[in-house]
């Protein structure tokens, strides 16, 4: 027996009559006599008291008649398990994030947007250092991840530009660059600068100055570095979506005059994904 004889049985059992069962299930009422026939030679017992025009279960009928409908309405449920998780409706993601796509609302807007489209896709979301994070994703501990770039990704991973923005320059608030009336990027070679995770504003910067950069400490994360410069152990070259998320005391945001300087979020992923939930993320940030 197979699933399409107990979905014949149930028919039957329902209408009480074959040929009311077998136009419901569209085919000929003896093919559906013989389907039957065949259930109940297999098992060895009568399902049906057949009568003039109606029929009627018999006790085995009747017993089998719950674990029949039970292995339906499992089955169908299967396969509709089975067809929202080919179309990516279910399933699960590790998201990976460095911090400055928060800062910059990118990263709740894409989440949020897809959580809307696909409410039965858990996603477990997760800062990570910037460095780490592509091989993550590439060794399969995250999914997908954002990441400021320009950077070189490892074999094997895909990366999607997102929005660029400019670099403003975060300074203890006691510095002497504060009095200046526009800071360019010369009045900063003699200043030690802490480095944040993607540095190439940072060299940037030095470059339209003309001047090898003074490397301080990288400490992490961009609170890390800013907090290094509430220290006044130097200043950081950083994201612009930094203003106003991240405020310590004694420090200052300027913009850093003449500077061309610009970096991007980038959504990384593995190049042939498997994942059908993962896909879909991918194809909705692709269709923004």
């Amino acid at each position: 027996m197979d699933i399409r004889h107990f979905r014949y049985f149930l028919a039957v059992a329902r209408q009480g009559n074959f040929t009311r069962a077998a136009e419901q299930l569209g085919i000929a009422p003896p093919t559906l006599t013989r389907q039957i026939q065949d259930m109940e030679n297999e098992l060895g017992t009568r399902l049906f008291v057949r009568q003039t025009r109606e029929v009627s279960l018999t006790e085995a009928g009747t017993a089998l008649l719950i674990e029949a409908e039970a292995t339906v309405r499992q089955f169908e449920y299967a396969q509709h398990n089975a067809q929202r998780a080919g179309r990516g409706d279910i399933g699960h993601i590790e998201l990976g994030y460095v911090a400055s796509a928060v800062y910059s609302g990118l990263l709740q807007k894409q989440v949020q947007a897809f959580s809307r489209e696909c409410p039965d896709v858990s996603l477990n979301v997760r800062e990570s250092p910037m460095a780490s994070l592509p091989m993550m994703v590439v060794e399969g501990r995250f999914d997908i991840g954002y990441v400021r770039s320009p950077m070189t990704f490892p074999e094997g991973l895909e990366a999607i530009r997102l929005d660029a923005e400019g670099f403003v320059l975060a300074l203890p608030s006691e510095s002497w660059l504060c009095r200046l009336p526009e800071i360019a990027p010369e009045h900063l070679q003699n200043e030690t600068f802490i480095l944040p995770e993607q540095i190439s504003g940072t060299l940037q910067v030095a470059a339209e100055g003309g001047f090898a950069p003074k490397l301080g400490a990288q400490p992490g994360g961009l609170v890390a570095v800013i907090a290094l410069v509430s220290l006044g152990q130097g200043v950081a070259v950083v994201p612009e979506s930094v203003v106003g998320h991240v405020g310590l005391p004694g420090v200052l945001y300027r913009s850093i005059k003449g500077c061309e300087a610009s970096s991007w979020l980038s959504l990384i992923h593995r190049r042939f994904e498997k994942s059908a939930a993962v896909a879909r993320y991918i194809e909705q940030v692709k269709n923004r």
